[in-house]
């Protein structure tokens, strides 16, 4: 959808290099991914530096000589700073941003510490590994992924991941929660199987090439809205929904309307869900009477 609306505020008609540009920034959502689950290795090791550093100074405290080291023996943390899956990918994907940037790695550590969910959790003698886990957990949910200023450098270092931050983090979150002592962590990929990747690029050319076609659908069902009046996004919407009807008989009705839906919520006018809503349901009517939607598969309708 941002692509398409991209190519229209460009007025660009090359579809090659807008389709390139879309799988590459689909692609950084990997490095994205990889980047917010390395902070958490990351902030672990400039701890153990800094009580390393504390624990050799010349007139060092009992508590600097000694010091609690349950935050960097926390199990989840060891088991993911051990994760073959995590670092083949880091290497692979050749992800430094911490190394290059480690500023940013004390600003997350300096406010885990000072929290009061740090200071709870280091004042447990007791120790488990569902406890690790639920303050990484609450580590990665209140302190690292609100945080402003990691979020400037995000949005600094690639413009395209501002809508993909709160995905990326909601996956992460859904996948530590279940890790267990004895399921090791899979690092997630960015695409299901071959087909998934697929249907971007068929998605993204079926519309593109066909957007004055698609557009013959739905203008007669709206002859209230002055064409010009109707939001941009939202006539990419109902393209793309209407391709989907049309030409994908593995994706249910039901689950293409409810995607496009969300999508008009989050992207367009207050009014847009209920504009959209009403027009698609008129349209799979039509389309189901004219029996021009062939879906395959269980529960597609």
């Amino acid at each position: 959808m941002q692509s398409i609306y991209a190519m229209h505020q460009k007025s660009s008609d090359d579809l090659e290099k807008e389709e390139k540009f879309l799988l590459q920034s689909i692609d950084s959502i990997l490095d994205l991914y990889l980047l917010m689950l390395s902070s958490l290795t990351e902030i672990r090791k400039k701890e153990i530096i800094f009580l390393e550093a504390s624990s050799k100074k010349h007139l060092a405290t009992t508590e600097e000589k000694k010091p609690n080291k349950k935050f960097v023996n926390n199990s989840l943390l060891l088991q993911l700073e051990d994760n073959n899956s995590l670092t083949i990918a880091l290497e692979k994907r050749k992800i430094n941003n911490w190394s290059l940037n480690d500023d940013y790695i004390l600003i997350l550590l300096n406010e885990v510490k000072k929290s009061e969910l740090y200071q709870d959790y280091m004042n447990t003698p007791k120790s488990s590994f569902e406890e690790d886990k639920q303050f990484v957990l609450d580590m990665f949910s209140e302190l690292i992924a609100p945080n402003e200023k990691l979020y400037e450098y995000l949005e600094d270092h690639k413009l395209t991941w501002i809508d993909d931050i709160p995905l990326v983090n909601t996956q992460i979150q859904k996948q530590l929660q279940q890790v267990s002592e004895k399921s090791e962590f899979r690092v997630s990929k960015l695409y299901k199987d071959e087909e998934d990747k697929e249907f971007v690029s068929l998605l993204f050319r079926k519309t593109v090439l066909n957007e004055i076609e698609l557009a013959k659908k739905y203008i007669d069902k709206t002859p209230n809205w002055d064409t010009d009046r109707i939001a941009e996004i939202d006539t990419i919407i109902l393209k793309m929904a209407i391709c989907e009807f049309l030409n994908f008989p593995s994706i249910p009705v039901k689950v293409t309307i409810n995607e496009y839906l969300e999508l008009a919520k989050e992207y367009s006018t207050p009014k847009s869900s209920i504009f959209i809503n009403g027009i698609l349901d008129n349209l799979v009517k039509e389309f189901t009477a004219e029996d021009k939607i062939k879906k395959t598969g269980r529960g597609l309708m």
